[in-house]
Formats: structure tokens, C-alpha cells, sequence
């Protein structure tokens, strides 16, 4: 067992050297027989709605978010009530072409404000924590038909979302160095008839032939261009999740927050960019676990709240457009009268999007996402036709 464990280990660490298998989980792939592109992005962390979109024409915003408030004059207008923050400048010209949109007061079933819990329900599609053991996105891939045997992915784990039934891997840029093709050739040798470890070195080489020579850097125009490098290939994958993270901003928010929307905003243009003539069939969907309070904390920052935003982008939208019933800020139009009132359901909104952005029945992938999701307010418009 030991001798097993040992070259096990040194089959994932060699493949990691040759671009497999690597560091951190930042993407995962799945493959299945569509001209369509969907992306899965997740903000872990509880990214704050109010300062992304910010609602600068609810005259209880500015009193509220007091020294957090965004000025309305370096924000990026919208509309005569909501405001793109600063940092989201490709964002911005993508609305501005009709390539995103954006849905606020959004929230999945969950309330209670726990990190863990809350990314379990968005992840697995359940109302309740750890009441679903797979993930909705593997449900979805389990609806489409596959181009191969098992779905494709890339790096060291596989998010919730993406687990179940249907076989994935995760990839991630590394900071290791190439390893060289004649040790590659000796291992793949030494693992030709070794029934436990040549498929899991085929794979790996498989995935290596996909990456080609592409050395991704460390960082979201590198994440992003990566990404499209899979995304764009005839015979890659065509969904995919990309896992974002320092979110949380209980203190020091605004500087904070700014540089996360500036990252996420780089990596969202560097995947347009290099997709080229794909982005127009391509859907990428924008999503936290829960929002941040309405009001300011005493450490210049955000606590735990409820409802949040949810951006959509690609060259597939109907965008240039801010969905969702606003509930407004005032004095008793907050949830617990501390948080953003939800009034449109997470859940609905991605199975609505994940269906029609894939060409599938909306009500068949609600039942199979998202099993008890209501429906009757998801928008049906989201995907031009």
C-alpha cells in the first residue's frame, strides 16, 4: 500500500510538472457536445451587491454606506437609479454593447450568514446545507450529451458545484517548471501496463495536449486567457467554473472591494478577448453565497447580509439592462431591518440562465438543478435568439 500511495504521488506531481494537475483549485472544465459556452463564476466570500451595483438614486444609500458609499460621479451610470462601480471598466463597455446585464436583490434560499453553509446551498442546489451531496453544475453536464467518456477539468480539487455522477478534474495555473518530454516518455513507459496507474498518466497527457503551449500566468488576465484557451478549442470543453475568493470585507472595504472588482473585471474582459468570434455563444454567470448589510460596520467595512447581485456577461446576451424588483432601503424595506431585501431567487436565475443559454428545457433543468425552485419570476429573455 505504501509503494502504491508512493507512486501515485509521484504520478500527480509529475503530471503537475507537465501542466496537469496543478496548485490551486481556479478552474474547472467539462466537455459535452454544444456550440455553446457556459461559465460558472463564483465570488467565495459574500461579495457586497450594494457597492457593485450601486443604487445611487435610493436617497437612503448615501446614509447608509456613509464614508463606503460610492461617488455616483466616478461610478459608471446605468440607469437614473443603479451604477457600475469604477473598477469595472470592461464590464461597463460590455453593458454599454448590450453584453451584460445585471439582477439585483438576488438570494439563494439560505439566511443564516455562514460562509460554509451558504456556499453548499448555492453549490449543490439544495435549500438547506449538506441536504444535496452533488453539485447543480453536474447536473447540468449530466444533461447535455457528452463528447467523450468522462467530462474534462483541470487542478487539485473539484468544487461542490461540479461534483456528482458525471466524471470531472480541476486545473490551475502552476508555478512549477515544465517537466521535460523524455521524462515524460520514461514515465509513460514505466506506466504502460500498470492497469491502476496508465489511465490516470493517459489522462494527464490528454489534458497536457489540450493546454498545449500555453504557460498561464498567475493572475486574472492570465486565469482568464486560460480559461479561453480550453473554451475556444473545437474539441474542448464547453463548461466551465472559475472559483474567485477575498470577498469578505468586514473591514477596510473600500480599497478592498475595488481591487477584487478590478481583478474580476480583467479576467472577464481577457476571456472575451481571447475567445474572439466564440463570444457570441458564450454565457458567463456571476454569483456569491449571500450579500453584505445595507449599512456601514464601525471598521470601514460590511458584515454578513442576505440579498446581493448577480452579473451576467457574453457576447449571447440580451444585455444592457439591470433586472429585478428593487425593494428599495428605506425605513422598513430591509430584511431584519439590516439587509438588502431578496426579491428574486438565485436558484431560479441560474437554472433560467444555465437553459437558455444551452438550449434546454427551462423547466426540465429547474426540476433537476435546483428541485425546489419557484420559477414564476426568473426572466426568460436573458439569451438573444
Amino acid at each position: 500500500m505504501t509503494a502504491m500511495v508512493s507512486r501515485r504521488r509521484f504520478v500527480s506531481l509529475t503530471a503537475a510538472g507537465a501542466g496537469a494537475i496543478l496548485v490551486s483549485p481556479q478552474l474547472v472544465f467539462a466537455s459535452v457536445q454544444t456550440e455553446h459556452r457556459f461559465v460558472f463564476v463564483i465570488q467565495r466570500g459574500a461579495a457586497d451587491g450594494l457597492n457593485t451595483v450601486v443604487p445611487y438614486g435610493d436617497p437612503a444609500y448615501a446614509g447608509l454606506r456613509a464614508e463606503l458609499a460610492i461617488d455616483a460621479a466616478s461610478a459608471i451610470k446605468l440607469n437614473g437609479l443603479f451604477a457600475l462601480h469604477p473598477s469595472l471598466v470592461e464590464t461597463g463597455r460590455m453593458y454599454a454593447a448590450g453584453q451584460a446585464l445585471f439582477v439585483h436583490a438576488v438570494a439563494s434560499p439560505y439566511r443564516q450568514r455562514s460562509h460554509f453553509d451558504g456556499q453548499n446551498v448555492l453549490e449543490s442546489g439544495g435549500t438547506a446545507p449538506y441536504q444535496l451531496k452533488d453539485g447543480w453544475l453536474n447536473r447540468l453536464v449530466g444533461l447535455l450529451p457528452a463528447t467523450r467518456e468522462s467530462a474534462i477539468a483541470l487542478a487539485p480539487t473539484v468544487p461542490l458545484a461540479l461534483r456528482g455522477k458525471v466524471e470531472v478534474a480541476s486545473y490551475a495555473p502552476s508555478a512549477l517548471p515544465s517537466a521535460p518530454d523524455d521524462l515524460l516518455m520514461r514515465v509513460s513507459q514505466l506506466y504502460q501496463h500498470d492497469a491502476q496507474l496508465h489511465p490516470l498518466w493517459a489522462s494527464a497527457m490528454q489534458t497536457r495536449a489540450l493546454a498545449g503551449d500555453m504557460h498561464a500566468r498567475q493572475d486574472p488576465a492570465g486565469l482568464g486567457k486560460l480559461a479561453a484557451k480550453f473554451l475556444a478549442r473545437p474539441d474542448g470543453p464547453r463548461i466551465a467554473m472559475i472559483e474567485t475568493g477575498g470577498w469578505d470585507t468586514h473591514d477596510a472595504q473600500n480599497p478592498r472591494l475595488a481591487a477584487r472588482l478590478k481583478a474580476l473585471d480583467t479576467m472577464l474582459a481577457a476571456l472575451r478577448d481571447q475567445l474572439g468570434p466564440v463570444w457570441r455563444n458564450t454565457t458567463v454567470l456571476v454569483a456569491t453565497e449571500f450579500g453584505r448589510t445595507a449599512a456601514a460596520n464601525g471598521t470601514t467595512g460590511t458584515d454578513h447580509g442576505t440579498g446581493a447581485v448577480a452579473m451576467l456577461v457574453g457576447g449571447a446576451l440580451k444585455g444592457g439592462r439591470v433586472l429585478g424588483d428593487w425593494p428599495g432601503l428605506g425605513a422598513g424595506a430591509l430584511y431584519q431591518n439590516r439587509d438588502l431585501k431578496p426579491t428574486t431567487a438565485l436558484d431560479a436565475l441560474i437554472a433560467a440562465t444555465a437553459a437558455q443559454s444551452l438550449g434546454l428545457d427551462t423547466e426540465r433543468v429547474a426540476r433537476t438543478l435546483f428541485p425546489a425552485a419557484d420559477m414564476r419570476g426568473a426572466p426568460r429573455d436573458l439569451i438573444r435568439t
